[in-house]
């Protein structure tokens, strides 16, 4: 018996679209003689729909799309993820479409809601088993977060499935795949059941969904695995005992799977929403640069706008090695010198601030400047600004509201400056896109003379640590000095996490690569008094 697994990328609230794209995969599996397609969770409406679940028109607006899809389920059986509402009760659903009739229902049993998660907020839990039978063989549901804990498969087990077939909206982050092998594994070893798992793939917002759809058999062994990040349909044959070896992709290095993740989370965000490309600041740094890089290679040069706005304090170098950029990837550059605006502004601004020194004021006024030109450009062009902070930065708000925070979409939003050297020597192994010079000097915002980073910062790679420490894993200051970092530093860092919340507030959605992101993940109160001392 041959099932076919759909790794697809869905649109939320694109009813139509992914009826279509369900019933194309249907027709791709019945003509490869797949008796069953096994969709993702949600795949009918898209995941996460968040608060559309509490709209009556969206639930009845997915009935009606689900009663086309029933009507042309035929020659296949069909298991498609939807929410079902039961009077005023709502659930996480699948449902299986056979012979123009839906033949059972399965209702998610685990409901997470924690990290990105809120599912508490939505649904109610199911935990009847829905067991059905193809071919003489007996196939049970769970959906993705059912088979994290033993109670759901161990069900499916009892009420006589032979294969456990598991529809996923699982979304990336760092190593996660090999977490959920071992979690699948896991379920094998108390059900005794062979799964096979279907992961969405794609970019919702500031989640991308990797796919990396697999097979794990009774034996605990993988014997097929689907690549990430890229749609497809795998078909996989049932022998009554196991599955037999099929597709096997091989693992990505953790700056390979980052890379593509933000490619696919930029590409995603771009097409789903409708905008006819990106520009963006570049300036000669290195989070400029990979920004760039990135872009291109999701959307191609021919939707990507660079533009330099040097000021009086941009170097030389920087300049130079932006053209050298623009030249290697092929992309639309300008320049526009914002030195005119700046005396300007400062011009008018004399009186006012007469008697006081410069300071990060003047600094600002050049960052907004430069928000401002991109905006206009957006505006007039509409194309999507994308802004070009890291996650350190946003951490201690060493990025200007207003300014180079300005913009959708935050390509970098969850990527540690440490993190971010690493990509870009990455991507410069598969072809030349960075100038080394770019990457081997010292990170400056040059929106003052001679000024490096580290001037105001630890290293990088203390204030990574830091971080990392502080927001990911929740650990004290106290526990962070026993680490081996100063205290001094902690204190400074961790102050710094807590006082800039009102900047990440406003910030603009950007990808997650990480357990914890500044984002979904991440709700902390912006008028708080409470703050860890080392």
């Amino acid at each position: 018996m041959k099932i076919a697994i759909a790794q697809m990328n869905c649109i939320v609230g694109d009813l139509a679209g992914n009826l279509e794209k369900i019933l194309a995969l249907a027709n791709r599996a019945r003509e490869q003689g797949a008796a069953v397609l096994l969709t993702p969770e949600l795949s009918l409406t898209g995941y996460p729909p968040e608060d559309l679940l509490l709209r009556e028109d969206f639930h009845h607006a997915t009935e009606a799309a689900l009663k086309q899809l029933t009507q042309a389920a035929r020659d296949i059986v069909i298991v498609v993820g939807l929410p079902r509402l039961i009077h005023d009760k709502r659930y996480n659903a699948a449902a299986v479409l056979r012979d123009g009739q839906v033949a059972g229902w399965y209702h998610k049993l685990q409901l997470p809601n924690y990290n990105v998660f809120d599912e508490d907020r939505y649904f109610l839990p199911g935990g009847e088993p829905c067991v059905f039978e193809v071919e003489g063989v007996k196939l049970g549901i769970n959906i993705c977060e059912d088979v994290w804990v033993e109670d759901a498969a161990t069900r499916a087990a009892k009420a006589g499935a032979q294969v456990l077939l598991v529809l996923n909206a699982s979304p990336y982050h760092l190593n996660k795949q090999a977490v959920r092998h071992d979690v699948v594994r896991a379920r094998v070893r108390e059900c005794g059941l062979p799964v096979v798992f279907t992961n969405l793939v794609g970019g919702q917002d500031e989640l991308v969904f990797d796919g990396a759809s697999f097979v794990i058999n009774g034996d605990q062994q993988v014997v097929c695995q689907l690549a990430a990040f890229e749609e497809a349909l795998q078909v996989v044959e049932f022998d009554g005992k196991g599955f037999a070896s099929s597709k096997m992709e091989p693992p990505l290095s953790v700056e390979a799977s980052v890379y593509k993740a933000l490619c696919l989370g930029v590409r995603d965000y771009v097409a789903k929403n409708g905008f006819p490309g990106v520009l963006l600041g570049l300036s000669g740094g290195i989070d400029s640069a990979l920004t760039l890089t990135i872009a291109v290679d999701a959307l191609g040069v021919d939707k990507v706008h660079a533009v330099m706005m040097p000021s009086p304090y941009t170097a030389a170098m920087s300049i130079e090695d932006s053209r050298t950029m623009v030249k290697t990837l092929g992309v639309r550059y300008s320049e526009i010198a914002i030195e005119p605006m700046f005396v300007a502004f400062k011009t008018s601004l004399a009186r006012e601030f007469s008697g006081r020194a410069e300071d990060t004021t003047e600094e600002n006024l050049q960052a907004r400047i430069r928000g401002t030109l991109l905006m206009a450009l957006s505006n007039k062009f509409g194309t999507l600004v994308v802004t070009t902070g890291n996650k350190s930065e946003m951490a201690v708000g060493y990025s200007t509201l207003y300014g180079d925070m300005a913009g959708g979409f935050c390509v970098l939003k969850d990527i540690f400056k440490t993190l971010v050297y690493r990509l870009a020597h990455y991507r410069n192994s598969i072809s030349a896109a960075i100038p080394e010079r770019i990457i081997t000097r010292p990170p400056s915002a040059e929106l003052r003379p001679d000024q490096t980073d580290q001037d105001s910062l630890p290293p990088y790679e203390v204030l990574d640590a830091i971080v990392e420490a502080f927001m990911e894993d929740n650990l004290s200051p106290r526990e962070i000095v026993g680490m081996g970092y100063r205290p001094e530093d902690v204190s400074r860092v961790t102050r710094l996490v807590k006082i800039n919340e009102y900047k990440r507030r406003q910030s603009p959605v950007g990808v997650r690569i990480t357990e914890r992101g500044f984002g979904k993940d991440w709700r902390y109160p912006i008028t708080s008094k409470y703050l860890p001392v080392p």
